[in-house]
């Protein structure tokens, strides 16, 4: 898996000069026997360690993640700013265990959340969670955050810190500060007209704006028919609602100079902005910043539509689009300082290993997936939520697929397994209770679909 380094085709022929320099004697040739087991022993040696080879070269499974050790009261976890422990590194230097994601709407967040609470929870490090507003999971959004919207955080107390904060927000950065060092902000973005197209269908019976139309085009047509500010902050998801997540005033013209200021914001106030349509190299590229270890970062994509739940916009609707979101468009700024962040990053590497030993990083990421889902999952691809015991949530025309693990599986490949493909909201659900046993679970009814039959209850 993965290219070859350089010199790789001589290594065979390496192996049997050495052996046959053992087959001179005091300048004497050695007889024909000696040659003979000579080759037997080498034969010998790579039928014993071919097995390993293969296992570790095949499926790619890390032996430290699959040795986590399974507490059946889970373990006590680290709730505020106590030292925690620091897991080893592939890539060279301590990985920074201090995560601030901000998780915009609809554009592949999901996906990154799973892999920062899976890293979390490997190596025990506190989560910042919403407080146990019933079934509510998300940091007081549409308002921007506050610090006393995250559990364990008092008002007027002083400040309590923790490592990973991954939910959906609206960003606030005084308040963030206030609950997260400032080691490592990001975020990610999506395409508008793509964004937009998959807002319409997963919040079509939530939105004002978007309720009683047929189809999105319409929408676009006459927008400002359908559309009303003065209706509250539930309609940010029908406008520049990235523009909004980001903590601007997304009603306002895109003048040139009010734009390049917000950009400069964005650009001071976090590290790193991915883009979704490149979701694998906006994987590579924090791997090799934070630096984590490979399957620290090797995910299944989650929160997927259906093919049929997925709508194409003509280019008369694509070209609405971009005017009515002028301002989540002029965010396709960071898909440029995306690229050029990854080519600075794979140039240091050329560097600093050589050419010829540089793997792509892409294929890497893909390859040791392909393992796992051939390990973890029944036939390997995501299902539709009535074929699936793992059902994440639903919402409006979108039918979001999830994925059902083989049977069969051990207790610590299930342990792993269920944790890569677990949705969004069990995961949530699971790491309060791992951090406030004393308080009451969160409550929601997909958990029960997840506790029934599937192996593992949170």
């Amino acid at each position: 898996m993965g290219g070859r380094d350089a010199g790789g085709s001589n290594q065979a022929p390496k192996v049997w000069e050495r052996c046959g320099s053992r087959q001179k004697m005091g300048g004497h040739v050695a007889r024909a026997g000696g040659r003979s087991r000579c080759t037997l022993c080498f034969w010998a040696i790579l039928l014993l360690l071919a097995p390993v080879f293969l296992l570790a070269g095949f499926l790619h499974v890390d032996v430290g993640l699959l040795g986590q050790p399974r507490n059946a009261s889970h373990g006590a976890w680290v709730a505020g700013p106590e030292p925690c422990r620091r897991p080893r590194s592939e890539t060279g230097g301590d990985p920074v265990t201090n995560v601030m994601f901000l998780k915009t709407h609809k554009t592949a967040g999901s996906t990154m959340l799973n892999t920062l609470l899976r890293f979390a929870e490997t190596h025990n490090l506190a989560v910042a969670v919403a407080l146990p507003a019933g079934g509510r999971f998300y940091l007081g959004y549409p308002w921007l955050f506050l610090a006393r919207y995250v559990e364990g955080v008092e008002q007027g107390s002083p400040e309590r810190r923790f490592n990973i904060k991954c939910d959906h927000l609206r960003f606030n950065q005084r308040e963030v500060q206030k609950v997260m060092p400032s080691d490592t902000y990001f975020s990610i973005l999506r395409n508008p007209v793509f964004q937009l197209e998959s807002s319409f269908i997963y919040y079509k019976g939530y939105i004002p704006a978007f309720k009683g139309i047929a189809s999105l085009e319409d929408f676009l047509a006459s927008s400002r028919t359908y559309y009303n500010p003065s209706l509250g902050l539930r309609h940010a998801y029908a406008r520049n609602s990235m523009w909004f997540d980001l903590a601007f005033d997304h009603d306002v013209p895109p003048e040139e100079g009010y734009v390049h200021a917000r950009l400069a914001d964005v650009e001071r106030r976090f590290q790193l902005v991915l883009i979704a349509e490149h979701f694998d190299e906006s994987t590579v590229l924090p791997r090799r910043l934070l630096p984590w270890r490979l399957d620290d970062v090797v995910a299944c994509r989650l929160n997927l539509r259906s093919p049929h739940s997925v709508a194409s916009l003509t280019t008369s609707g694509q070209e609405h689009t971009k005017r009515w979101r002028a301002l989540d468009w002029r965010l396709q700024h960071f898909d440029c300082t995306f690229w050029a962040r990854l080519r600075a990053e794979l140039a240091r590497l050329r560097a600093e290993l050589g050419p010829g030993r540089l793997r792509s990083e892409e294929q890497r990421l893909r390859g040791r997936w392909r393992g796992l889902a051939a390990l973890c999952l029944q036939d390997g691809v995501p299902k539709g939520k009535s074929q699936v015991k793992l059902c994440p949530y639903q919402s409006g025309r979108a039918d979001i697929l999830g994925y059902n693990l083989r049977l069969g599986l051990d207790n610590q490949m299930l342990h792993m397994c269920q944790r890569m493909v677990m949705p969004e909201l069990q995961y949530v659900a699971r790491l309060y209770t791992l951090q406030f046993p004393d308080k009451p679970p969160k409550n929601i009814h997909v958990l029960e679909a997840w506790s029934d039959g599937a192996g593992d209850s949170v």
